[in-house]
């Protein structure tokens, strides 16, 4: 539906439909507000369209052809295992298309009104929207900007030919020979090792000292372990210096411990991290919105800006670069423009990378709960332990739980393994619920099931395991 002129009024105007901004509409529209929701592309925005979905579409079809060329290992032979990966792309869109799909007929069931265009504050209650074909001018009771976020450009390697950002390498209509990804960051590392299950020889350039910093050092470890069985080549404490594209490659130079390097492939993904949408023609100088100088806008416990009336959620406020997150704070600030007593508590965040073992974090590292001043204990408990991981062949992998010594209550939990994006959800919900390792242990877990491992460790912490020998105290 595309709005006209009939009305100028309206409840509550959001800018930007990802994942904070069309569940923000709808959860305001459920209230009772009348909402108009503005995007110049299509809703779901980077996460559905370029981000999130189509690259785990494609790590998952990497999966199942890696699957396929190792089937002989359950005893089932298949021959001449080989990638259409026009068809691989065909999937993807499938699956974007879909849930754009669904995510439209969403907002039209709870009567959002939808703007396919841009959106520019006239001031602090007006905003003007426009496309090729009209300009309506709205006013306002309430705003929420949801507009996101988009790869950081580096100035010595401008996207552009052979120079890609996420966006471009997931539209590839060939797979490449090879590829040098700049950032061992989730992005870099998902991709960089979607690519090389499908064949492509892959060359990591990280500034750190190892890849997907901020995980568990033993998790990365994993990760970086299986990313060698693939051929990927992983360089740290390295600086990218620039680079040089023909119509046929790309020479990359860097440097590691002083010493001058360089490395030629088809192509280069540059994956540095994300800069917020928070410039251009939104116009938020124009109403003095309070900014950080890393260009994010500053908010308090319900996502309120300095403006009261004018939200903001996502990417633009400070806080990782989660959908997850930003759906999260846009049920928040709509439910606190309708005056419900919401506010954010980012306890209990998950991390996940879907790499290969996928890694997933909750709640606070061991250090970090020591430093908060409890007596942390922790334990980690072996995929190699459980049944059900090992007839999927997955042994690889662990669950550590982080908890008060003296309580037993659960601060935290690091999990590396297959399927560990899904298992972390239960140790999400014991910390937010305030639960103890008691309370894990005691719960009954079906057999034989991965979610074992969670009440596993749980025992292996309290000190009385059952399926690995406990240490000595």
């Amino acid at each position: 539906m595309v709005v006209g002129d009939a009305s100028l009024d309206i409840d509550t105007l959001v800018i930007g439909a990802g994942p904070g901004g069309y569940v923000a509409a709808i959860r305001a529209a459920q209230l009772g507000q009348k909402v108009l929701i503005v995007d110049k592309s299509e809703v779901g925005g980077v996460c559905l369209n370029r981000g999130c979905i189509p690259s785990k579409a494609l790590i998952s079809a990497a999966h199942q052809f890696e699957q396929a060329s190792h089937a002989s290992q359950f005893g089932v032979n298949v021959e001449n295992v080989s990638v259409d990966f026009s068809k691989t792309q065909e999937f993807k869109n499938s699956v974007v298309k879909k849930l754009t799909g669904g995510v439209g007929s969403l907002l039209k069931g709870n009567k959002v009104e939808i703007f396919k265009g841009e959106c520019m504050f006239i001031n602090e209650n007006e905003a003007r929207v426009f496309n090729e074909n009209e300009s309506p001018r709205y006013r306002f009771k309430n705003c929420i900007i949801a507009t996101g976020s988009r790869p950081i450009e580096l100035k010595a390697f401008p996207f552009g030919g052979r120079i890609l950002s996420s966006t471009e390498a997931l539209e590839l209509e060939e797979l490449p020979k090879s590829l040098i990804v700049i950032g061992g960051g989730y992005i870099g590392a998902e991709l960089g090792q979607m690519f090389s299950k499908f064949g492509t020889k892959v060359t990591i350039i990280e500034g750190m000292e190892s890849i997907l910093n901020g995980f568990d050092p033993d998790m990365t470890k994993l990760v970086a372990k299986n990313m060698q069985k693939t051929g990927v080549e992983i360089v740290t404490n390295a600086k990218a210096e620039s680079a040089e594209q023909t119509d046929k490659d790309v020479t990359v130079k860097y440097s590691v411990n002083g010493e001058t390097k360089e490395v030629t492939a088809d192509y280069l993904l540059v994956t540095v991290g994300r800069r917020p949408n928070t410039d251009g023609e939104l116009g938020l100088d124009l109403i003095n919105i309070e900014m950080t100088d890393r260009g994010l806008i500053k908010v308090d416990h319900q996502g309120r800006t300095n403006h009261p009336h004018i939200f903001a959620i996502g990417d633009v406020v400070p806080g990782p670069a989660l959908a997850h997150k930003a759906s999260y704070e846009g049920k928040v600030a709509a439910e606190a423009i309708a005056g419900l007593p919401s506010v954010v508590d980012y306890k209990c965040v998950p991390a996940v990378a879907f790499t290969d073992p996928e890694c997933s974090s909750v709640g606070l590292t061991e250090a970090q709960a020591k430093e908060q001043g409890y007596k942390a204990k922790s334990a980690k408990f072996p995929f190699a332990g459980n049944g059900r991981a090992l007839s999927l062949n997955s042994p690889d992998g662990f669950v550590k739980i982080v908890a008060d010594e003296e309580t037993g209550l659960v601060l935290g939990a690091h999990i590396a393994g297959i399927e560990a994006s899904n298992l972390i959800a239960e140790l999400g919900l014991a910390i937010e619920m305030g639960a103890t390792l008691e309370d894990i242990a005691l719960t009954i877990h079906a057999h034989p099931t991965l979610g074992e491992i969670v009440a596993e460790s749980a025992e292996l912490v309290l000190g009385h395991p059952i399926h690995v020998v406990a240490p000595r105290k």
